[in-house]
C-alpha cells in the first residue's frame, strides 16, 4: 500500500461526521444536555457531538464556531431561540431557515435541513424562510417590522450569521435550529439588558432594582418566561426526536 493510501479503517474514520452545536444561552444548552455545561469552552456530549455555550452576540458565536472547528467538528449548528418578524409565528414555533440574511445570503445545508425536518413530529409547527441577523437585540415592534421589510426574513437572531460564515469559510455543512421565543408585537425591554449575564442568566440585584423603579414590569417578565418555556419545550423535542447530532447529514 502506497504512502498516500488509506486503510479501510482510515476511510471509515474519514466518513465520521462530528457535529458542533453553538448555543448562546445556558437555557438553550440545557435543552441539549441536562448536565452542567461549561461556559465558553467545548463540552463533549458523545463521540460525534460537541457543544459550545458561547454567550450572546456575533463575536462570541464566531469564536465558539472557530473553536469547535479547531476541535475537529465537521458540521456546525446554530441552536437556540429567535424573535419573530412575522405575525404568523408564535412562541414555540420552530424555524428551520432556507438561508441566513446578513446583508448577503449565507447558505445552509438544505439536504441536511430537510432530512431533519422529516424526522420531527408533526405536532411541532415548522416554518421555513429567511432568518435575519441583527447585531443588537430588537427591543420594540417597529425595529422588528423594519428588519422584516428590509430583509424579507421571518425571524431574527444575533448568532446564526456568524456561525454560518465560519462554516462557509471552512467548507463544512451548517444548519440553524431556532425556536421562537417572542412574537413580533412583543420584545424584551431595553432596560432589562443590564440585568442579564452574557449566558442569559439573570443578575438578581439588578433585576430587583429595575422592578422597584418600574423600569421593567412584572407582567413583561412573566410573558418572557412563558415564551422561553414554549421555545425550550420545542428545542427539547427536537433533540429527543433527532439526537444531539441532529440526524444524518449525508
Amino acid at each position: 500500500m502506497g504512502a498516500g493510501a488509506l486503510s479501510r479503517d482510515d476511510q471509515n474514520d474519514c466518513r465520521v461526521r462530528i457535529t458542533g452545536l453553538v448555543t448562546a444561552l445556558r437555557s438553550e444548552a440545557a435543552c441539549v444536555s441536562p448536565g452542567r455545561i461549561p461556559f465558553n469552552q467545548p463540552a463533549s456530549l458523545n463521540e460525534q457531538t460537541l457543544l459550545w455555550l458561547s454567550g450572546m452576540g456575533a463575536q462570541s458565536a464566531r469564536a465558539a464556531a472557530q473553536g469547535l472547528q479547531q476541535h475537529g467538528v465537521t458540521a456546525l449548528v446554530s441552536f437556540g431561540v429567535a424573535g419573530a418578524l412575522s405575525d404568523r409565528l408564535k412562541p414555540g414555533d420552530l424555524v428551520l431557515p432556507d438561508a441566513i440574511h446578513a446583508g448577503e445570503l449565507l447558505p445552509i445545508d438544505r439536504g441536511w435541513r430537510d432530512r431533519l425536518q422529516q424526522q420531527l413530529p408533526s405536532t411541532i409547527t415548522i416554518v421555513n424562510g429567511l432568518l435575519a441577523d441583527s447585531n443588537v437585540p430588537l427591543t420594540n415592534e417597529k425595529a422588528k417590522r423594519d428588519l422584516a421589510r428590509a430583509s424579507g426574513a421571518i425571524a431574527v437572531d444575533m448568532e446564526s450569521a456568524a456561525i454560518a460564515q465560519v462554516a462557509a469559510v471552512a467548507g463544512i455543512p451548517f444548519i440553524a435550529v431556532r425556536a421562537i421565543i417572542d412574537p413580533v408585537h412583543f420584545s424584551p425591554p431595553q432596560a432589562l439588558l443590564s440585568a442579564v449575564n452574557p449566558d442569559g442568566g439573570v443578575k438578581p440585584v439588578h433585576l430587583t432594582a429595575l422592578l422597584l423603579k418600574r423600569s421593567v414590569r412584572l407582567g413583561t417578565l412573566l410573558e418572557m418566561g412563558a415564551g422561553m418555556r414554549e421555545a425550550r419545550k420545542t428545542l427539547s423535542r427536537v433533540i429527543e426526536a433527532a439526537g444531539t447530532g441532529l440526524a444524518s447529514q449525508d
